[in-house]
């Protein structure tokens, strides 16, 4: 769908990591795709692919199924095909974050991986850092001796709880970036 909006959901497929931490991009397109009706199962270039309108907005959802170490192959090769290559501003990425609380919300324009890897592949396959993510805060209330683990692990009861109300304010955030503006967002919901 030409000049529709990326939106890329980072996570690992398979059942074993369907609600752990790192799967929250996952959660979070699957969240708008209920919304909308979409149905994200069409493969191309690695991933799962739905179309669909968000307020009036084109938008692709995408869940990569390279792994997260992969997840830019997808989301170049899904800009290749459709030649918009160079127009990384109608991409928004979704991650996890350990080095925010949990359930807060962070939006920025670019930036640095911060030490995630799926960003890490897209900024390098995409040979930019100049597109649109939406960071959600998982670090954990107590120290833990193997992050790795951590993110890998499925949600806490009391993240659980408050799971539902992460999602949807993650979902208003992208409604908000698609209708007003990626800084209007980040006034409204950093």
């Amino acid at each position: 769908m030409a000049d529709s909006f990326l939106i890329v959901g980072l996570g690992n497929p398979g059942e074993e990591y369907e609600f752990t931490r790192h799967n929250i991009g996952f959660l979070l397109v699957d969240r708008l795709a209920s919304t909308i009706g979409a149905q994200v199962r069409r493969r191309e270039c690695r991933a799962l692919v739905g179309s669909g309108k968000l307020d009036g907005n084109a938008v692709e959802l995408v869940k990569p199924q390279t792994y997260m170490n992969l997840s830019g192959e997808s989301v170049g090769c899904l800009l290749k095909k459709r030649n918009e290559q160079g127009k990384q501003s109608r991409v928004i990425v979704i991650s996890d974050d350990i080095a925010l609380p949990f359930s807060v919300l962070r939006i920025r324009e670019r930036g640095s991986a911060g030490g995630h890897n799926g960003l890490k592949s897209i900024i390098s396959n995409l040979k930019t850092d100049e597109f649109i993510r939406l960071r959600v805060g998982i670090m954990p209330e107590h120290p833990v001796a193997d992050t790795k683990q951590f993110v890998l692990d499925r949600f806490s009861k009391s993240e659980r709880e408050k799971l539902d109300d992460v999602l949807s304010r993650g979902a208003d955030a992208l409604r908000t970036i698609l209708n007003d503006g990626v800084l209007r967002a980040m006034s409204s919901f950093n």
